[in-house]
């Protein structure tokens, strides 16, 4: 017998020494040694701070991570789609110009895929409002058969035996386990940095730019109430959104229950998330199911087009068919639309598939 107090052969320390290292089997290969991920600061350049999300935290391996699976078609069933297949860069990670977007076995969805801008900020992710996180809105597309429909039991067993991935969850996480939870955590690290904030709108914000006659009269418009086209209490803010649920006339009758499938209330029937308008000419088409293919005819909708559906938002449904814009304030209007647009957001390597 042996105390602690007692000295033991040396041996025997070597022994307890590669036990401990292998989580207490000789025969198992020696587990790695991570350093804590790097913390992350991300320069949004005054558009708002940052939100906390001390629950998944923002960290420089993280949002590799999230990027690198963002962009491989590793987690869909026939390996040919990822999420960039449907949110797409070049396109403000809209889909293509797609009315409804294509599932690898060729089923089609029910609404347009929504842009990817500025998410960070939003309170809760898809058109009716169904995922309160980022987090949550990530865990849906990959089971979804009509999406990249595997099971993520399947694509977790892809990923650990994956030459790179367990490494880069191990850098990411502080140990090499694949989870579900780390996919999407990761995945939504890298889609809080998708930060558009460099328009012409916010150069003029910065004093770097003035709008041309024709754009500044837009503005005008855009942010004026009645008579004005009064866009700004549903488009408001840096964010050009007011993340809450309208019903914006559409339809007499609409087809799609909207925000009611959430909340479980008649009154929510039929209304959607007002998405942003930052980089709207590159999201067509537009409305939660594609129906108009060119900004004219959002705009025309808004002057000759609404419907007095029963839960039509109050501040339209107290202008009729709508505002009546003559033609020269549908092109002022336009024009002050595009100076929403941030050519660099299409581009920036940062958000593009990994290089190395």
């Amino acid at each position: 017998m042996w105390s602690l107090g007692k000295s033991l052969p040396l041996a025997a320390l070597v022994g307890v020494s590669v036990l401990a290292g292998c989580g207490g089997d000789p025969s198992g290969p020696p587990v790695p040694d991570y350093p804590a991920p790097d913390p992350a600061t991300v320069d949004t350049q005054g558009l708002f701070a940052m939100p906390e999300t001390p629950e998944n935290p923002l960290t420089v391996q993280g949002i590799a991570l999230g990027r690198k699976l963002f962009h491989d078609p590793i987690l869909s069933g026939d390996s040919t789609q990822s999420c960039a297949t449907c949110h797409n860069q070049a396109f403000a990670f809209s889909d293509n110009g797609r009315q409804f977007s294509v599932g690898i076995t060729g089923a089609t969805g029910t609404r347009n895929a929504p842009a990817l801008i500025n998410m960070a900020w939003n309170p809760n992710f898809f058109w009716a409002g169904r995922a309160p996180s980022l987090e949550d809105q990530a865990r849906e597309p990959v089971p979804n058969p009509i999406e990249m429909n595997i099971p993520w039991g399947a694509a977790l067993d892809r990923l650990r035996a994956h030459a790179d991935y367990p490494d880069l969850f191990g850098h990411a996480f502080g140990s090499d386990e694949v989870t579900q939870n780390r996919v999407v955590m990761a995945i939504s690290q890298f889609e809080r940095t998708l930060i558009s904030n460099n328009s012409r709108w916010d150069q003029k914000q910065r004093g770097e730019i003035e709008f041309t006659p024709e754009e500044a009269a837009g503005e005008r418009l855009f942010f004026l109430n009645e008579p004005g086209a009064d866009c700004f209490h549903c488009h408001r803010s840096a964010l050009f959104t007011d993340n809450r649920m309208h019903d914006n006339g559409l339809d007499v009758n609409p087809n799609d229950a909207g925000h009611s499938l959430v909340s479980g209330q008649s009154f929510d029937f039929g209304k959607m998330r007002s998405p942003t308008l930052r980089n709207i000419e590159y999201t067509a088409p537009y409305m939660h199911d594609g129906r108009f293919a060119t900004l004219e005819e959002v705009i025309d909708h808004y002057s000759e087009g609404l419907q007095q559906s029963p839960n039509l938002d109050p501040l339209l449904s107290r202008r009729g068919a709508g505002a009546g814009f003559t033609d020269q304030e549908k092109a002022e209007l336009l024009a002050f639309l595009k100076t929403l647009s941030d050519p660099s957001f299409l581009t920036n390597p940062a958000y593009g598939p990994p290089t190395d």
